[in-house]
């Protein structure tokens, strides 16, 4: 899942991930029983965005489906690393 926010000074990057696990993790275990069991995976990675990059970033994440039949996940990250 990619998520691009403005994060206030104040909030730190680890709170606003736990808070988006916390209250998406409530909201579909609600939706049906079939997902009563789903659990997030423990880790997370954040990335800074210029301001400059926001709206290549804000398209990357609404096409990522088709992005990703082009380059895995692990492709993707390996990349970001080096």
């Amino acid at each position: 899942m990619h998520i691009l926010f403005e994060l206030a000074r104040t909030v730190s990057v680890s709170q606003a991930v736990e808070e988006v696990k916390k209250s998406s993790s409530k909201w579909l275990k609600n939706q049906d029983g079939e997902f009563s069991a789903f659990a997030w995976q423990a880790g997370y990675a954040a990335f800074a965005v210029s301001e400059s990059n926001v709206d290549l970033v804000r398209d990357y994440i609404a096409n990522q489906s088709e992005h990703h039949r082009q380059k895995s996940f692990q492709e993707e990250y390996r990349a970001f690393l080096v």
